[in-house]
């Protein structure tokens, strides 16, 4: 897509509803899966998917990403969805028009918490009917779906650059999954949860209030799924302007957070599967990590218009920082270092 092409694309989609020209200001390269514009002295961010995370075509991946804005806007914790802007030749995946939010980086533990209290708020809406839950992903058996898909990114782990070691690890612990994590994580509710909350797609406002910006996996599933990948090392170290570590007890305190926020009627049958559903979000992370070091050289891309990880989409600043993170995550050490902390929030919580 050509970013030149915007003002006069935007200008012409937003005529009659804005007064004078649309100038538009390309924000810096920070994610993956979109470019963010700028429509100054509107309010207004053009949301530009690069790809699907979702492996959606492009009129899906857009429907998809509106009804995540619209189910999750009664939080008050996400921007508002003013429009979307269909595909078209200059723009192939189209766009959304979202509220631009004021607000710095969630880059401070101390933030933690006001993120706690956005998931508790999305976490505590009422789930629809089964029937009109559609289009989001709405599985019978969450954690089947997930191992699954966890299943499928874990092919990937005899990449070459996997080390052999970690590779080994991990196919241990994927071994009986779903049998392993299923009477502990049964009783656990399903809600609309966002499925990608580490503290990169958060923005704190100035009243503290934490507002999740990037929406594009809602699904109904496990809340604590969620707080897993609010306060997961792979998480709070992932983004350049969002990066910091954590203590367990601090992670154990952001989890009763948003126990106190959401209520008890949510909180107490998903206790027993905080850490187990810690673990399985842990493992999604690191197989995606897997197979984001076997697409990325993929300069063609390779799903039409839907998921595409090559490194062509983005800048190559973003991708060495892809790149080293992605590195440190399935390194043999930090893959240690995540099994003993799971032990030691179990005990945490318990305590």
């Amino acid at each position: 897509m050509q970013l030149d092409l915007l003002p006069a694309l935007l200008e012409k989609h937003l005529s009659g509803r804005l007064h004078g020209p649309v100038v538009v200001e390309p924000l810096p390269d920070k994610g993956l899966a979109h470019w963010h514009v700028r429509m100054k002295g509107t309010g207004l961010l053009a949301r530009i998917p690069k790809q699907s995370q979702m492996a959606l075509a492009a009129q899906d991946n857009l429907l998809y990403q509106s009804v995540c804005f619209r189910r999750a806007a009664p939080s008050g914790h996400v921007p508002y969805l003013k429009d979307v802007i269909p595909p078209s030749d200059q723009m192939p995946r189209g766009a959304l028009l979202v509220e631009e939010i004021v607000g710095v980086p969630a880059s401070r533990p101390e933030h933690l918490g006001s993120i706690m209290q956005a998931l508790a708020a999305i976490h505590a809406l009422p789930v629809p009917e089964p029937q009109d839950r559609a289009p989001l992903l709405d599985e019978p058996d969450p954690l089947v779906g997930l191992v699954a898909l966890i299943d499928v990114q874990a092919r990937y782990l005899d990449h070459p650059a996997v080390p052999a070691a970690s590779a080994r690890v991990l196919k241990a612990r994927l071994t009986g999954l779903t049998q392993r994590m299923a009477t502990a994580v049964k009783p656990c509710p399903q809600r609309l949860i966002t499925f990608d909350a580490h503290p990169g797609n958060f923005l704190i406002t100035p009243t503290d209030k934490a507002v999740l910006v990037d929406l594009e996996k809602l699904r109904y599933s496990f809340p604590p799924l969620d707080l897993a990948h609010a306060s997961l090392y792979t998480s709070t170290t992932w983004d350049r302007e969002a990066s910091f570590e954590l203590s367990t007890d601090a992670v154990a305190r952001a989890y009763e957070v948003w126990a106190a926020a959401v209520g008890e009627g949510i909180a107490a049958p998903c206790r027993g599967a905080m850490v187990p559903l810690r673990e399985l979000m842990w493992l999604w992370s690191v197989t995606w990590c897997a197979k984001w070091l076997a697409e990325v050289a993929n300069q063609q891309g390779s799903r039409g218009d839907g998921e595409d990880w090559s490194a062509r989409h983005s800048e190559a600043a973003l991708i060495a920082h892809v790149r080293d993170r992605v590195n440190d995550y399935l390194d043999p050490r930090t893959i240690e270092r995540m099994l003993v902390e799971f032990h030691a929030l179990q005990a945490a919580l318990t305590a």
